[in-house]
């Protein structure tokens, strides 16, 4: 069974900075892998950029080549103001480094998700606070009375397949096709492998998106090569393997065994197990039910209306100098 486990995919997430970690033994670089971290000290934010630079890389994390910027941000879903202004700022300027010039630029952005199931619900939320621009352009030309100071935007929440028929790629193209924006923004919610980051994270890539790819849901990637045009992603997680709760609770179960002499025999069986054996483990004692099952915090309704406000305001401040 050990060998089914080394040869089975890595643990669930949509985080390159989780995945990183696992294959590296910590926030240190390798082959193929350029890891740098900042400590912004004033507002509490830890942004780590994951460089994957050659296919080594690419194989190890199983992430298409690219640049990943995380914000770890532990007040994220706190209902802080002040602090959400700050997260705006450092997420706009994080925005400029993945694409420089991108404030110059026709942005079409994509709130990928099901409005409908709140940990789901980022993408369409943020969609709702923006400040759509587009239509006044068309209407009143660039640098005018009207418009002045204002970038141009458009957006579209697609939706997902069981609501509309059609996979978001299908519809994104299209709406690509007939109003040639210069670059996409493409905001999701993400599944991670901690539980210490959900909510708590914002993502950022060059790389697109592959929508439902973190919770085992293929579908038609979102990025440069598929619809012709930049594509930058940010995500946030909102869901965590349930496999993965348990395997972390049999970690902590494991420092107690350790101390119980009656107990031994079952420390020393899986003791010397790594993170993705125990993961696998769970997996495999875990009723088939529960075994795809994810898991969300039960203050998920308030937490996702305040983060894709914060998400909103930072592409507004980023497109809109007014």
């Amino acid at each position: 069974m050990k060998a089914m486990w080394e040869k089975a995919a890595p643990v669930r997430t949509d985080i390159a900075l989780e995945a990183a970690e696992y294959y590296t033994g910590g926030r240190r670089s390798s082959d193929g892998i350029h890891i740098e971290e900042f400590y912004d000290k004033d507002n509490d934010i830890l942004v780590t950029k994951v460089q994957v630079t050659n296919e080594a890389g690419q194989q190890r994390l199983h992430k298409p080549k690219g640049t990943y910027i995380t914000l770890e941000t532990p007040h994220l879903g706190e209902p802080d103001e002040d602090y959400h202004r700050e997260i705006t700022g450092v997420l706009m300027a994080q925005l400029k480094t993945l694409l420089p010039g991108i404030e110059k630029k026709k942005i079409l952005v994509a709130g990928i998700g099901n409005r409908e199931i709140t940990p789901d619900a980022l993408g369409p939320l943020t969609i709702e606070h923006l400040f759509i621009t587009r239509h006044l352009i068309k209407a009143y030309g660039q640098d005018t009375e009207v418009t002045k100071g204002l970038g141009n935007v458009s957006a579209i929440a697609p939706g997902v397949m069981a609501q509309t028929g059609m996979e978001g790629r299908e519809i994104i193209s299209g709406i690509i096709k007939s109003t040639a924006p210069e670059v996409l923004i493409v905001i999701d919610a993400l599944a991670a492998r901690s539980t210490k980051r959900l909510n708590r994270t914002i993502q950022l890539t060059d790389t697109g998106i592959h929508p439902g790819a973190g919770v085992g849901n293929y579908r038609n990637e979102l990025t440069k090569d598929t619809l012709g045009i930049p594509v930058i992603a940010i995500g946030i997680p909102t869901v965590i393997d349930a496999a993965t709760i348990v395997s972390d609770t049999m970690t902590g179960m494991l420092h107690v065994l350790e101390n119980q002499k009656k107990l031994h025999e079952i420390y020393d069986a899986v003791k010397d197990f790594d993170e993705q054996e125990k993961y696998y483990l769970m997996r495999e004692l875990m009723e088939p039910s529960m075994a795809d099952m994810f898991v969300t915090p039960k203050d998920i309704d308030e937490t996702i209306g305040r983060i894709s406000y914060t998400v909103s305001e930072a592409i507004n401040s980023l497109c809109h100098a007014v």
